[in-house]
């Protein structure tokens, strides 16, 4: 019976693991305030740490509130200057971006600005849920 529990934690484990390991490569832009009305926020929006998610990540408005984990990992524009601070930024899906393609989000300017240069326009990301 010991073994079995053993041997079912370590599978839990290593399934929570590989959820949270998974990012999704993409690129980011950015859109400037006001933040609201949203797709998922009427009044106000959670803060100014938002995202604008593409169509499947949007699912219907089913991520409204859904928190990502988002760093810039490059700039678009080979041999260009690196845009990227080093840091990561906790968002929150508050609207659809109907101009993203699949795996393209639209940062707040705010939340942009905390993982790269504004200037960049355009950046390469990894995203993940948390």
């Amino acid at each position: 019976m010991g073994l079995l529990i053993r041997a079912f934690s370590l599978i839990a484990m290593v399934a929570c693991l590989t959820s949270v390991a998974h990012a999704i490569a993409g690129q980011a832009t950015f859109y400037n305030p006001p933040y609201f009305p949203s797709a998922c926020f009427v009044t106000e929006v959670p803060g100014n740490m938002l995202i604008a998610a593409n169509s499947g990540l949007f699912a219907s408005a089913a991520a409204c509130g859904t928190r990502y984990r988002v760093t810039c990992t490059s700039g678009t524009n080979e041999g260009g200057p690196q845009p990227c601070t080093g840091n990561s930024v906790v968002a929150t899906i508050v609207d659809l971006c109907p101009g993203c393609a699949a795996n393209e989000i639209d940062l707040s300017r705010d939340a942009f600005a905390v993982i790269a240069n504004l200037d960049a326009g355009r950046i390469n990301v990894e995203y993940n849920q948390i």
